[in-house]
């Protein structure tokens, strides 16, 4: 039994007649004829008699119509019901972001998203890379904002931003009025990083092993702040992203002239997952107005390497 033989039968008991019935239901007459034919040998009963040039319910047939009728309101109330679903702006949408990026991107857009959108639901999840890929993969959260390098054949990554890392140096340092500065001139230093468990952390270290530096590490925090803090006093050098530079903190940042010193900012939604209005504007948003345009490279097909956040 097809939906559209029950429209078809309801069509003919509503007209009385297999032409305007076929007429209403856009489809040629032998076709519908043949159709309904199917449906009563399927059924094993006729549900109308044809009499000449005018057709009449058989027993069956008034049994029948009203069940038919129902079934079509109900796919009807389906249909309507998830077309409202697609357009409602009251839905929700849960957005996982990594610590190193929390604090600097997610606010403004937080805000111009509650603008946008003020009956929706905004929940942003601040965790560390691994948390928010499991996250991603048990629905509980419908879009992340990672840090390149990834491996996850399972995500759908789009870059909103690279950016380049800059050293920070304390103010009294002979190198903090240089223009830009080369990881190698950092050897022998002591470094201030991030904590393990960490991206950037991982970003860092990576850095320093393609200038064939091994860093001395002095200090490790969790907070971008602390770091900054601590090279303002003098303890060592460290490394941010441009996004992390605090004009307020007495420290000096250089641009680090090393062309793989970047950092690539992704969204990673999960591949196949589908979203309603709210999701959709969300996950746009913030794919088409990053604060500042990507500069190249990190795309899915490069995205590779360890996954830590």
């Amino acid at each position: 039994m097809e939906f559209h033989q029950l429209r078809y039968v309801c069509a003919i008991a509503d007209t009385g007649n297999f032409s305007r019935a076929a007429e209403r239901c856009q489809i040629a007459q032998p076709s519908l004829s043949q159709q309904v034919l199917k449906l009563e040998e399927e059924l094993g009963t006729k549900l109308f008699d044809r009499l000449g040039r005018s057709i009449r319910l058989t027993e069956a047939g008034r049994a029948f119509i009203p069940r038919a009728r129902a079934i079509l309101e109900q796919m009807e109330a389906a249909r309507s019901s998830a077309a409202d679903q697609n357009t409602d702006l009251r839905g929700s949408v849960a957005v996982g972001v990594i610590p190193t990026v929390a604090p600097y991107l997610i606010p403004t857009y937080a805000a111009r998203f509650a603008k946008s959108y003020p009956d929706a639901k905004l929940r942003i999840v601040e965790e560390t890379t691994a948390v928010l890929v499991e996250g991603l993969r048990d629905l509980s959260i419908d879009v992340a904002i990672l840090a390149l390098p990834l491996r996850h054949k399972d995500l759908e990554l789009v870059p909103i931003r690279t950016e380049p890392l800059f050293a920070a140096l304390s103010k009294n340092d002979p190198r903090a009025s240089a223009k830009s500065l080369a990881l190698k001139d950092l050897r022998g230093e002591s470094f201030v990083m991030l904590r393990d468990g960490h991206c950037f952390r991982d970003l860092s270290i990576d850095t320093c092993t393609r200038a064939r530096i091994t860093p001395n590490i002095v200090f490790e925090s969790g907070q971008f702040s602390s770091l900054l803090g601590m090279v303002a006093a003098g303890v060592g050098v460290s490394l941010v992203p441009e996004m992390a530079i605090d004009r307020s903190v007495a420290c000096r940042y250089v641009r680090l002239s090393d062309v793989q010193a970047t950092r690539t900012i992704v969204t990673a939604v999960l591949h196949g997952r589908s979203f309603n209005r709210v999701q959709q504007a969300f996950v746009s948003g913030v794919r088409g107005k990053a604060t500042m345009q990507v500069a190249g490279g990190g795309n899915s097909s490069s995205a590779s390497g360890s996954a830590r956040g």
